[in-house]
């Protein structure tokens, strides 16, 4: 089975722990509009670390999101999670045509692949010509379990779409970084930037360089936690503890009792994210921080983090060059904004 590609008039469609969230963009000229959007919640548990254990959950709320989004296409593409992909750089004959190498692939795919080929789905992209060989050809190999495509693809049919695409999370945020990037002053492409994403239930620190994620590492530590100490120390349900997070209206102690303890612990997580990133090895200076996840935006983590870091913390929106249909609420999209990096980078790939 390979990954399928895209058409025109693609939804992008991010999966996470707490909310299903889905873009739909259209290229416009040489940018994009966003004709459509929407974010739902899921129900604790029904997906766990990126993998879905309640399909019927889960295909509810992305119908909720496509009956308030009402997208024009039906045409959506989803993403397995990095861990669950294997990307290699092969060095192939540059003779080879798309299908010779698909057929290379499949004869050696015990070097390639740790699990059986008919277990496989798989797609490739030639790269060029080898760099020192100029009768060889580099070919970036993505492979993965069918059966991590077939559970997405499935949620996708069940809310009434129709799969386009199959990406890896880390070509999507890849993907929409690039609008990220180019709203940062003096940013080159060289440029060394950390990109947090903090969810519901873990937090990613990445290193990206030339277009690039060239290091990452997840720490089980998200927004869900600051949930819950409201939760539990306020006698709040589930549902008023994550408005009140984000609203406020706490108790006067709040903020010392609970936000600064939960702040001090995520700020001295990522700090030895990028301590590891150097003991790694990696030469490259990381220059700035871009803040994403809908735990991004927790009142004073950023000025905390500028703190720490000693560098310049920004919040991410891969909006802001982008058209927006006018039926679009304007600040609620700006209020989602870091939290739809995956779901952007997927949209991204909509054809003109």
């Amino acid at each position: 089975m390979r990954f399928r590609t895209s058409g025109k008039g693609l939804i992008g469609v991010d999966i996470t722990s707490a909310t299903v969230k889905l873009i739909e963009l259209r290229r416009a000229g040489g940018t994009f509009q966003i004709e459509s959007y929407a974010v739902r919640p899921l129900r604790e548990g029904a997906v766990v670390e990126r993998r879905i254990r309640d399909m019927g959950e889960v295909a509810d709320a992305l119908r909720r999101a496509v009956e308030s989004a009402r997208p024009a296409s039906k045409q959506a593409a989803v993403a397995v999670p990095a861990s669950a992909a294997i990307t290699k750089t092969l060095t192939l004959p540059a003779s080879l045509n798309d299908d010779e190498i698909a057929t290379r692939i499949q004869l050696e795919s015990d070097k390639h692949i740790p699990f059986p080929f008919s277990e496989v789905a798989f797609d490739f992209q030639r790269l060029g010509l080898n760099a020192r060989y100029g009768d060889q050809q580099d070919v970036l190999l993505v492979a993965c379990r069918e059966q991590d495509v077939r559970q997405l693809t499935d949620a996708l049919l069940q809310a009434g779409l129709t799969p386009g695409a199959v990406d890896v999370e880390t070509f999507a945020m890849e993907r929409a970084f690039e609008e990220v990037r180019a709203q940062l002053p003096t940013a080159g492409n060289a440029e060394c930037v950390a990109l947090v994403d903090i969810g519901a239930t873990m937090n990613a620190f990445h290193v990206v360089r030339n277009g690039r994620i060239t290091y990452s590492r997840d720490t089980v530590f998200g927004g869900r936690q600051l949930t819950d100490e409201i939760r539990n120390r306020y006698g709040l349900s589930l549902e008023e503890a994550g408005l009140a997070k984000k609203r406020g209206g706490l108790p006067e102690d709040y903020q010392t009792s609970v936000l600064d303890p939960f702040l001090d612990t995520l700020v001295q997580q990522v700090g030895r994210s990028l301590q590891l990133y150097y003991t790694a090895g990696r030469k490259h200076e990381v220059q700035r921080m871009v803040l994403a996840g809908g735990s991004s935006v927790i009142p004073g983590l950023a000025e905390r983090l500028a703190q720490d870091s000693g560098m310049e913390v920004s919040i991410a929106n891969p909006f802001l060059r982008m058209r927006i249909n006018p039926r679009i609420d304007v600040q609620t999209l700006a209020g989602d904004a870091p939290a739809m990096l995956t779901a952007c980078g997927l949209a991204m790939r909509a054809r003109s």
